[in-house]
C-alpha cells in the first residue's frame, strides 16, 4: 500500500474510537491535517462505530474552526482495509489538499470560560 511518506498511520480498531480531543492533541503537536479513515457505511465490523465518527465530525469541525485552523484540515473518508488502492489515493489527495493551503500556523488563544457557559447557557445545555 503506497501513500505520501510525509503521512502518519495511526491505528485504531475503529473510526469510532476517534475522540475529537485526539484530532485538537494531533494538530497542537504539529499535524498538518488529520484524515481518518472509516468503514463504509452499514460495512463496521462494530457495528456503528463510523456513524458515530460521522456524527462527531461536525463538532470537531466547529471546535478547530473556533480555534483559527481551517475545517478541510480535518476530513473523513470511507475506505475499508482492503481498498489499499483507494487508501493511497485518498491520502495523496488529501496530502495536496494540505500542501495548498500551507503549514498550519497555530494561533494563541485561552478558554473563555464566561463565554463558553453563555454559548451553552443560549442552547439549553447543561454542564458540570
Amino acid at each position: 500500500m503506497k501513500h505520501a511518506s510525509n503521512a502518519r498511520i495511526i491505528r485504531l480498531m475503529c473510526s469510532g474510537r476517534v475522540d475529537p480531543q485526539f484530532i485538537v492533541d494531533a494538530l497542537a503537536k504539529g499535524a498538518d491535517g488529520v484524515l481518518i479513515g472509516g468503514c463504509h457505511p452499514n460495512d463496521c465490523h462494530y457495528v456503528e462505530g463510523n456513524y458515530k465518527c460521522q456524527r462527531r465530525l461536525p463538532i470537531t469541525k466547529k471546535l478547530v474552526t473556533e480555534m483559527g485552523i481551517d475545517p478541510r484540515r480535518v476530513r473523513l473518508e470511507w475506505v475499508s482495509a482492503s481498498e489499499g488502492v483507494r487508501f493511497g489515493q485518498v491520502v495523496g489527495e488529501f496530502t495536496e489538499e494540505i500542501r495548498a493551503l500551507g503549514p498550519l500556523q497555530l494561533q494563541e488563544w485561552s478558554f473563555d470560560r464566561a463565554g463558553a457557559d453563555a454559548q451553552l447557557a443560549r442552547h439549553g445545555g447543561d454542564h458540570a
